[in-house]
């Protein structure tokens, strides 16, 4: 359990907020925007719920070079995802762009529930009682006496 503690602490280290090391800023203050707002969107690879510019880790600080770079050889934003989406998978963005593949992921156990529950609803439905049998008239003569209180 310790070694856990242990782990947790380390990898929170690791993921604290960056404060971003003065000498990799790029020299044009316009430039240095762009690749911050970048650097927003996209995931932390080793925290995997931050963005890279909240990470201390070496991967994040990585792609803060890389995206840096990019941004300083005058590629656009969306170039740049492009880019980082290709070389490590759709998973680097933070919000991911619409695809066919993100809807079902997300979409699929709705429907599955929703299917379950129609197919449950026809089920039940389409049961159709068992009729009762029919007396003949020895027991309904003995009902009707039962019922009467006699026997």
């Amino acid at each position: 359990m310790k070694a856990r503690t242990l782990l947790a602490a380390i990898a929170a280290v690791f993921c604290m907020a960056a404060a971003a090391d003065p000498s990799e800023r790029l020299a044009d203050p316009a430039q240095e925007a762009r690749a911050r707002h970048i650097f927003e969107q996209v995931r932390c690879l080793v925290c995997q719920n931050e963005s890279i510019d909240d990470s201390q880790a070496d991967l994040a600080r990585d792609l803060r070079h890389i995206i840096r770079e990019q941004v300083h050889a005058g590629r656009s934003d969306g170039e740049v995802k492009r880019f980082l989406v290709e070389r490590y998978g759709e998973f680097v963005l933070l919000k991911p762009s619409f695809s066919l593949g993100n809807a079902a992921l997300w979409g699929g156990p709705f429907l599955v529930v929703i299917l379950g529950v129609l197919l449950l609803f026809a089920r039940l439905r389409s049961r159709i009682p068992e009729p009762e049998p029919e007396l003949d008239a020895a027991d309904t003569e003995r009902l009707r006496r039962l019922q009467e209180g006699g026997s």
